[in-house]
C-alpha cells in the first residue's frame, strides 16, 4: 500500500452533529415548575394579605376621625354639663347662705321675745 492510498482510501468517521445553541433550555424540570408555581401562589396570597392590611388601615383610620370627633363633641358636652353643674352648685350655695342668715335671723328673734318673756 502506497502511502498516499493508505490515507484516502479510509474513511473518514464521520462526526455527529448536535445542536448547538446559546438559548436556555425550554423545557423546566419538575423541581423549577414547582418552585415558579410555589412563587405564584406565594405573591397572590402575599398581595391578598396587603390588600386586607390596607384596608385594616383604612378602617382604623376612619374609626379614630370619627372618635375624634365624637370625644370632642362628647368632651364639649361634658364641660357644658360641668359648667351647669357648677353654676347649679353656685346657685345652691347661694340659697343655702341665704337660708343660713334667715334662720339665724329668726333665731336671733325667737331669743330676744323669750328675753322679753322672762
Amino acid at each position: 500500500m502506497s502511502f498516499t492510498r493508505a490515507f484516502t482510501t479510509k474513511a473518514l468517521p464521520l462526526a455527529r452533529s448536535r445542536a448547538f445553541a446559546t438559548s436556555p433550555h425550554v423545557r423546566k424540570s419538575a423541581t423549577e415548575q414547582a418552585k415558579e408555581t410555589v412563587h405564584k401562589v406565594n405573591r397572590a396570597v402575599s398581595d391578598e394579605l396587603v390588600k386586607g392590611i390596607e384596608k385594616g388601615q383604612e378602617a382604623s383610620e376612619s374609626l379614630k376621625s370619627a372618635t375624634g370627633i365624637n370625644a370632642e363633641k362628647t368632651k364639649g358636652k361634658a364641660e357644658e354639663v360641668a359648667g351647669e353643674a357648677k353654676g347649679k352648685a353656685h346657685e345652691l350655695a347661694g340659697d343655702a347662705k341665704g337660708k343660713k342668715e334667715e334662720m339665724k335671723g329668726k333665731a336671733y328673734e325667737t331669743k330676744e321675745e323669750a328675753k322679753e318673756k322672762v
